[in-house]
């Protein structure tokens, strides 16, 4: 097998193909995994994941969601979000009951414990978020949330 040299090193962020010239699609998703990395980091000393942070999120958002309508939330599978709410649960941040009629579904509460989690992981989220848009002007941000919005909108995939 005969190798290949480069010529050229790999473009850094923000040059050739990782810049202004690159695909839209690769530009959010190197954007998204940015801000996934910055978000995780925020969180880690927390022990808190980025998904339970969602999850935590949505449930204090939309009590009494199902862990079916958790997942579709949080952008997850049921299998990932009953891991999620394990392990929110090992950890005194949620609570689950049976549905009085429906016995297979379970009611899922965010506890005190849970509250007061979210509370910093809040803290650390709004700090990353305020962050990435320092350089954006309040109309700018309105445009770019609803050009996000109708992406995720577009032929209803999500």
């Amino acid at each position: 097998m005969k190798k290949t040299q480069r010529n050229a090193p790999l473009p850094a962020v923000g040059e050739g193909k990782r810049g202004e010239q690159g695909h839209i699609g690769y530009l959010l998703r190197q954007a998204g995994a940015a801000h996934r990395l910055r978000m995780e980091r925020a969180l880690t000393d927390l022990a808190v994941t980025l998904p339970q942070f969602s999850v935590l999120t949505m449930l204090v958002a939309y009590p009494g969601a199902s862990g079916a309508d958790l997942a579709r939330l949080s952008l997850l599978t049921p299998q990932t979000m009953s891991v999620i709410v394990s392990n929110l649960e090992r950890n005194g941040a949620v609570s689950r009951r049976p549905h009085a009629v429906h016995g297979r579904i379970q009611h899922i509460e965010v506890t005190e414990a849970g509250r007061q989690l979210l509370a910093k992981c809040r803290a650390r989220v709004i700090s990353v978020e305020e962050e990435l848009l320092a350089d954006i002007s309040r109309g700018d941000e309105q445009i770019i949330r609803r050009w996000l919005v109708k992406v995720a909108l577009h032929d209803n995939v999500v």
